[in-house]
């Protein structure tokens, strides 16, 4: 989750971007998904200036200055420690992964807070731009890596490979090409991440792929491509199930170019006097608050202005920065009877935000289809340091909704009335109405009964009543970059 806020203190002096984020977290050791930049919401913290010398990039210049924005921003300030050496760090990544232990012990900050690189991230969050194969990357049950999306305009999709194709071998030629068994034996799921190289434009692999058109090999170079947040595909539909008219959104990841789509999707819903809506963000790791405030407004048609969508809380001593944000409905704006909103795990923040802002309206009319959500009910703000590309994503601000619920930690399946449990049927295409997530909403909006997704308790144990469904997870690298944060499981 990120706002979002240019703010220059000087030529040379850090800048601050309040990010409304809802970005997530997807579930890898570097964990938190944040987004930045565009529009600037409020709240717009000042950061306290930090001069620039010609050793202001050293090492320990730059672990300083991150150790001063957390003790200025951090929203869990009581649990950085009071001395930490930064000498035996080598990294800046490593000493503020230390600083932010404490927090991660206790469930609140999982890697959420992060250094990035202030390029790179705009570059993301204003275009989709981005270099890579252009697909998710899922592992099944059996450990079998999987496509679970490809991206149009990309590299792999172009090539022929689709949701469901499955990456049986890895190499740069066919000479050497290492099976993803052998990877995963040899060196775990960092092994088969080291063998697809890195996310820059003119690495090439050799992959062996097996799907309906048989087993074969195909050479694809990874290259620079904007991502599409609505796929032209199947993002935006209108589904007929059962008589009934039901709208469907899946929402890659929350940036600025999706804001017009939304619209636009939107649009043709109330044209067509769609009143069910599915939002699938089951691969949403999060991304701009502010598309995430744009989305609640085009499901407020029948709210007011007047009535509360959001709260971002920051810490007492910066609670000047605090933004309350109501509903703003627009020339688009349906008024939903029922949503169901597709989860897995790699759903977090800003996809978290907004159905837990809509839980107030709803109640048991908004439902969590699929499985728990990932638990990230806070959101990072921006702190540059520009002569050094540096820019600091600590947690600094809450999310709640109208009735100040937010304590979502360990997923959205404690804090909605209703969910029902479905698999992700990597066999089907997204939004087919018999993929079985898809099935399952469309079941939840035509109130079918189904099983509930288990919450997870304070203790970390999963309650009771759960079916336990295929262990499938996204890929993801320990050391995420900004693409890769908000659009879990990307290469």
């Amino acid at each position: 989750m990120k706002r979002t806020r240019h703010r220059v203190i000087s030529a040379l002096s850090m800048m601050a971007f309040v990010s409304a984020c809802s970005g997530g977290g997807s579930p890898s050791s570097s964990g938190g998904i944040t987004a930045v930049v565009p529009p600037a919401p409020t709240p717009t913290p000042t950061p306290t200036p930090t001069p620039t010398t010609s050793s202001a990039c050293s090492l320990r210049a730059r672990q300083d200055w991150v150790l001063a924005q957390m003790r200025e921003w951090y929203l869990f300030p009581e649990t950085l420690p009071a001395n930490l050496d930064p000498t035996p760090f080598t990294t800046v990544e490593s000493y503020l992964d230390a600083l932010t232990a404490t927090a991660r012990g206790q469930n609140r900050d999982r890697f959420f807070t992060f250094l990035t690189s202030i390029a790179g991230e705009n570059a993301f969050l204003n275009s989709g731009s981005s270099a890579g194969f252009g697909v998710r990357l899922a592992f099944d049950s059996s450990q079998r890596l999987i496509i679970a999306e490809a991206f149009e305009g990309a590299p792999a999709l172009a090539a022929g490979i689709d949701r469901g194709t499955q990456i049986v071998a890895i190499g740069t030629t066919e000479a050497n090409l290492q099976t993803v068994a052998s990877l995963i034996a040899s060196g775990g799921s960092s092994a088969v991440t080291t063998a697809l190289g890195p996310n820059t434009a003119g690495t090439v692999r050799v992959l062996q792929i097996s799907n309906a058109g048989g087993t074969r090999n195909v050479t694809v170079t990874k290259a620079d491509f904007n991502l599409t947040p609505i796929s032209s595909r199947y993002g935006a539909q209108i589904i007929t199930d059962g008589g009934r008219q039901v709208g469907y959104i899946n929402l890659r990841t929350f940036i600025q170019t999706a804001n017009q789509p939304l619209r636009d999707a939107f649009a043709n819903f109330r044209a067509n006097g769609i009143t069910n809506v599915i939002l699938d963000f089951r691969y949403n790791g999060g991304g701009l608050v502010s598309t995430a405030d744009l989305i609640g407004d085009l499901l407020g048609g029948n709210r007011t202005t007047s009535e509360v969508y959001n709260r971002t809380t920051f810490r007492p001593e910066k609670s000047s920065n605090d933004v309350v944000r109501n509903f703003a409905p627009t020339a688009q704006s349906v008024s939903p009877m029922k949503i169901a909103v597709i989860g897995t795990s790699s759903t977090a923040s800003a996809s978290e935000l907004v159905a837990n802002a809509m839980i107030p309206y709803l109640r048991a009319n908004i439902g969590l289809i699929g499985s728990n959500t990932f638990g990230k009910p806070v959101g990072q703000i921006a702190l540059d340091q520009p002569a050094c590309d540096d820019r600091l994503r600590p947690v600094a601000f809450a999310s709640q909704n109208a009735n100040r619920q937010g304590n979502y930690f360990n997923g959205l399946a404690a804090a909605v009335e209703a969910s029902c449990q479905a698999a992700d049927d990597l066999t089907r295409p997204l939004g087919d109405p018999q993929e079985a997530s898809t099935r399952a909403a469309l079941n939840y909006l035509a109130g079918q009964s189904c099983t509930p997704i288990a919450p997870v308790l304070a203790s970390g144990v999963q309650g009771p009543a759960s079916v336990r469904l295929p262990a499938q997870r996204l890929l993801s690298p320990e050391r995420p970059d900004p693409m890769q944060r908000d659009l879990p499981g990307s290469f």
